[in-house]
């Protein structure tokens, strides 16, 4: 939507702005501060998270994260898929159990999809409202910066959460209903019972939750340093392409354990007889480290950033 001046504003986002015109005439403190005034009940969650489930992008997000495992299941009724098969890899393998399908779901989608929707979450969380020039209304209500990022964030992690979640719980029902609840079978042969997958895949989305910490951090960086929605959503999508292309070059060695794509894979390990953690709690640390490091310098950057203009 766009006012007279022909500037775009989101239409979600002037709820929020309507508590300005309520205290136009408020008792105004010796602080300067309206009587009443609680920064800690300015942005609150529920608004936040309101706003954003309306939002349009955010609904078709979901909804093809939803949609993803039926477009798994048609293109394997298509294809030539072998459900009696006991070896090969993840696509072979994926038609041979409920469990083997989510397995298929989350490492087809881990490569590009779940990075890319933390991205968008994280990424146009600030940005949009600074191409929609609500961002200094906001703060001018006043939301303190420190907490207007935070909550912005927190309803970011809520919806990457969401979404990461969706995906192997609409999978498992897929796969129930099309291969049945199945023993899980990993690519070496090994036979994971059907309630210890279940465990398995909680893990895993659990791991993969915390692993993408540092494409959060890192979109909402670039989410604080720019106006431009996709610059920042992009660029947290270009590092995390860029850092997998060079985790697959094994002249680099020892250097590749540095890449923050480097363990994304780790939970795999989890669909075995005898887990191998240390992949995993490398995964963890990395991504803990990257992910602090990025979400202190957005901390940082939005503490002095110039939204008057």
């Amino acid at each position: 939507m766009s006012n007279n001046n022909g500037v775009h504003t989101d239409p979600a986002a002037l709820t929020e702005l309507s508590d300005v015109a309520s205290h136009e005439h408020a008792e105004v403190g010796p602080d300067g501060a309206v009587a009443g005034y609680r920064a800690d009940r300015t942005l609150r969650l529920g608004v936040e998270l309101k706003r954003q489930l309306k939002r349009r992008r955010t609904q078709l997000l979901l909804g093809f994260v939803a949609l993803l495992p039926f477009i798994l299941v048609i293109a394997f009724e298509i294809g030539s898929a072998n459900p009696n098969r006991r070896s090969g890899g993840f696509v072979d393998l994926a038609t041979a159990s409920a469990p083997n399908f989510v397995v298929l779901a989350l490492f087809v989608a881990g490569g590009f999809l779940l990075p890319m929707i933390v991205a968008l979450f994280f990424g146009d969380t600030i940005a949009s409202e600074s191409s929609w020039s609500s961002l200094k209304y906001l703060l001018a209500m006043p939301v303190p910066r420190h907490r207007l990022l935070r909550q912005k964030a927190i309803v970011s992690g809520l919806l990457s959460i969401a979404a990461l979640v969706l995906l192997p719980l609409v999978s498992l029902a897929v796969g129930v209903i099309w291969y049945g609840a199945g023993d899980a079978i990993s690519p070496t042969g090994d036979s994971v019972t059907f309630s210890q997958s279940l465990l398995a895949m909680v893990f895993a989305t659990l791991y993969i939750i915390i692993q993408l910490a540092w494409v959060a951090g890192l979109a909402l960086f670039l989410s604080v340093s720019t106006d431009a929605p996709l610059g920042a959503v992009g660029g947290a999508v270009i590092v995390a392409i860029v850092s997998q292309i060079l985790d697959q070059i094994t002249a680099l060695e020892g250097l590749r354990d540095y890449l923050p794509t480097h363990f994304g894979y780790a939970w795999i390990d989890l669909i075995s007889t005898d887990i191998d953690w240390t992949q995993m709690v490398n995964g963890i640390l990395s991504a803990v480290i990257y992910g602090t490091v990025f979400f202190l310098l957005a901390a940082r950057r939005f503490a002095t950033k110039d939204v008057t203009s």
